[in-house]
């Protein structure tokens, strides 16, 4: 065995002895509770004076003389407890004062309040259901050091309150955002992960080879495509949480494994899209935060709908004053790059300069939830034109603090108009723009059989819930972010709280 701090040394030899004397607490099968920590203090009066059997991690001690006071952390909170040599003996209490910090214990025994009002558990029984092996970090109640809650995730669970209720509150989002779905119709689908064809978004995939089919497959960038086919097949309102993968960077608000809610409606459109987005969205906030009102940065931000509608182009041209709904070619994108100041920039085609100008003259300053509408069919190879305006698009995406938190349109569904966009995104890939949408073949024939006018939605759960719970990461909000190898490992008890 590698080298380890002495205390695991010490802690090693203690669960030897017990071992060797027949009590060995791995060997526990089962521990009956009666409450959860916190349920006794808000029982009390109800259930004082009564036995209760709590468990928890032992996270505290305060010794007096011949009696000690501990506390029990499990996930609903803490509770206090008190073991007295009168009540366990002398063997029992020594036996207990050999535990440590960490160990999971279960006790049993009447509820009483102390003088100083803290309700508590008088220890009558207990027993180590296991033993830690390692401390815990330094300031147990405050463990800060960012790569270390990211990276050892259980550790940031077991020492911050905080941690643990950004993903119960996470998990609370993709409940509501089931019920609301649930209750307009929406049935909830599974599609392919390993796909032969990828497609549905802008982005580079990670590749796998399946050994008996002998056939290379993606991982999924987005289940568009898929659920499209089922409206096809007469499903008419379906959606899924997706796990999805992009081979691309990792910074604060990008991980390559995300989740995204996607959500298809036949005979709708990108209008009903945005009104399910406000529904959906103010629905998540209720969950997570208890109401419309969310913080960010110190803002006080409302969601209640109805939110304002911005043109994409428009929202340049008020920026810039550069008039960009006239240009629908690629050798125009630098000069265009040159009129908006960004001709330091390397760019290769029209959509990347729009792409580009809205980031860093528009996006900044969408702080209110805003949609963000009518994008050039340069940019939105999968939806629909307008009637009016066949170089724009029915599309739109929603904003909030700065950030996209989705993408919608009324969906393309002319077969005929798929296949030519398709075609000009192939010719895009082949000039080596990788994140080109490649030709479905399978798609467009689902397609020739005919789909009905239809509206889709995709939210992004982490991004939305990074900004819901004011977080400055999408790490935070993601129990077990993808992160570089460590150059040597560190164990737990010896990374530095921040």
């Amino acid at each position: 065995m590698e080298h380890q701090p002495e205390e695991y040394y010490a802690r090693l030899e203690k669960l030897t002895k017990l071992q060797a004397e027949g009590k060995d607490p791995f060997a526990v099968q089962k521990y009956e509770r009666t409450h959860r920590c916190r349920e006794v203090a808000t029982a009390w009066p109800q259930i004082g004076g009564r036995e209760v059997s709590v468990a928890g991690r032992l996270s505290a001690v305060r010794k007096h003389g011949k009696s000690c006071f501990f506390d029990l952390n499990d996930e609903s909170g803490r509770l206090q407890a008190q073991a007295r040599i009168d009540y366990l003996g002398e063997e029992g209490y020594a036996a207990f004062g050999d535990l440590d910090l960490g160990d999971i214990v279960g006790v049993r025994g009447e509820v009483f309040r102390t003088r100083t009002g803290e309700v508590t558990v008088a220890v009558r029984s207990w027993a180590l259901l296991a033993k830690a092996l390692r401390p815990l970090p330094e300031k147990y109640h405050g463990l800060r050091d960012v790569e270390v809650r990211s990276r050892q995730r259980y550790l940031d669970l077991i020492a911050n309150v905080e941690a643990r209720e950004a993903f119960r509150a996470r998990s609370r989002m993709i409940q509501a955002a089931r019920a609301t779905l649930a209750a307009r119709g929406f049935v909830e689908v599974e599609t392919p992960v390993m796909q032969p064809i990828y497609g549905g978004a802008a982005a580079r995939p990670f590749t796998t080879h399946h050994n008996t089919l002998d056939m290379d497959l993606f991982l999924r960038i987005a289940p568009e495509l898929y659920l499209k086919r089922l409206i096809v097949g007469g499903l008419e309102r379906v959606y899924e949480i997706a796990r999805v993968f992009r081979n691309e960077g990792i910074d604060t608000h990008h991980n390559p494994e995300f989740t995204l809610l996607e959500v298809y409606q036949a005979y709708a459109n990108y209008e009903d899209m945005m009104l399910l987005t406000e529904r959906l969205v103010v629905a998540m906030a209720e969950a997570a935060v208890g109401g419309k009102v969310i913080e960010h940065k110190g803002e006080r931000i409302d969601l209640s709908p109805p939110w304002p509608r911005l043109s994409f182009l428009g929202a340049i041209e008020e920026k810039t004053g550069v008039d960009l709904s006239a240009l629908d070619r690629d050798d125009q994108a630098p000069d265009a790059a040159k009129k908006l100041g960004m001709d330091d920039v390397e760019v290769t085609s029209l959509a990347e300069v729009m792409d580009r100008a809205f980031e860093k003259y528009v996006q900044p300053g969408l702080i209110a939830p805003t949609f963000v509408i009518d994008y050039p069919v340069t940019m939105s190879p999968l939806a629909k034109r307008h009637a009016a305006r066949p170089n724009i698009t029915a599309r739109f995406e929603p904003f909030l603090c700065g950030e996209e938190i989705g993408n919608a349109f009324s969906e393309l569904n002319d077969p005929l108009d798929q296949r030519k966009r398709f075609e000009e995104q192939a010719a895009k890939r082949a000039k080596g723009e990788q994140e080109a949408h490649p030709l479905d073949e399978d798609f467009l024939l689902a397609l020739e059989y005919g789909m009905p006018p239809t509206g889709g939605l995709g939210i992004g759960i982490d991004r939305l819930a990074m900004l819901l719970l004011d977080k400055p990461s999408m790490r935070e909000v993601i129990l077990f972010p993808l992160m570089r190898p460590e150059a040597a490992e560190t164990a737990p008890d010896e990374a530095e709280d921040a």
